[in-house]
């Protein structure tokens, strides 16, 4: 299992690290595609992946990214535009095939296109900033980086449980050495591309600064996707990594963390 794990892992960087280098429509296609599957394995839960109100959240997602291609610059405007014609969208597939769905069907299905399209977007976006060749990592150095740091740190002295209902094993301990360990790794991470960035010795303390906070988000997204395993009863979203689950279950933190990261990079940028 260990070693599946390790393999598959070791696959998903690799192809994390070309998209990301590529950049531009190269990302956007990636991400996009990320997405889809994504939501795919989130309407599953809800029982709601076939749907004609998926289909609609699909063909909405993949527009949201084709609209980003032309109109990155005014993406404040476009998220808006877009979330009402989402909303109007599926509300007019809800009533027009009125009883089919509930209300509550309505409701997940824009969850989902947020939840995993729009919010993952900001990893393009944060690419597409002044400098996002290099701040477009911090994005996973906070979350996988915070992920892998509280988890040893947890392993060798955790003792007070931070989620004991939720995620019994995970420990305030933890949590701690994983938002330190990740403003550590995004130090070092600074340093080695300090002269590439141009940027000064502040800079690269800002940038833990924002790697800290990033992690401390991340852990809330790891936590929101386990609740809804929890309320569904279901172990993995999907199978598509092997020894990781599906993609929610690898990107359950980027999710919430690719937005904090856009934003506070920006002061960077």
């Amino acid at each position: 299992m260990f070693r599946t794990r390790l393999i598959s892992g070791i696959v998903l960087v690799i192809l994390l690290l070309a998209l990301g280098i590529a950049g531009g429509d190269v990302l956007l296609a990636g991400l996009g595609l990320v997405s889809l599957i994504g939501m795919h394995e989130l309407y599953q839960v809800f029982h709601l992946e076939k749907s004609s109100l998926a289909i609609a959240g699909y063909g909405m997602a993949l527009l949201y990214y084709v609209g980003l291609r032309f109109f990155t610059d005014a993406v404040g405007t476009e998220v808006f535009l877009f979330s009402m014609a989402l909303f109007v969208l599926l509300m007019s597939v809800y009533v027009f095939s009125f009883p089919k769905y509930k209300a509550d069907h309505v409701m997940a299905i824009f969850f989902g296109v947020f939840y995993v399209a729009v919010m993952l977007s900001c990893i393009y976006l944060t690419r597409m900033l002044p400098g996002g060749a290099y701040l477009v990592w911090l994005i996973f150095l906070c979350s996988w980086g915070c992920d892998t740091c509280a988890y040893c740190v947890g392993v060798l002295i955790g003792k007070h449980k931070m989620a004991p209902v939720l995620s019994p094993k995970k420990s305030v301990e933890g949590a701690v050495g994983g938002v330190l360990g990740a403003a550590l790794l995004t130090v070092l991470y600074g340093f080695a591309v300090r002269q590439a960035m141009g940027s000064s010795q502040w800079d690269i303390f800002f940038m833990a600064a924002i790697s800290g906070v990033g992690a401390l988000i991340s852990m809330i997204g790891d936590l929101a996707a386990s609740a809804i395993k929890r309320n569904y009863e279901i172990k993995d979203y999907g199978t598509l990594i092997p020894g990781h689950g599906g993609i929610l279950d690898r990107f359950d933190s980027v999710i919430f963390t690719a937005p904090v990261i856009y934003f506070l990079a920006q002061y960077l940028s």
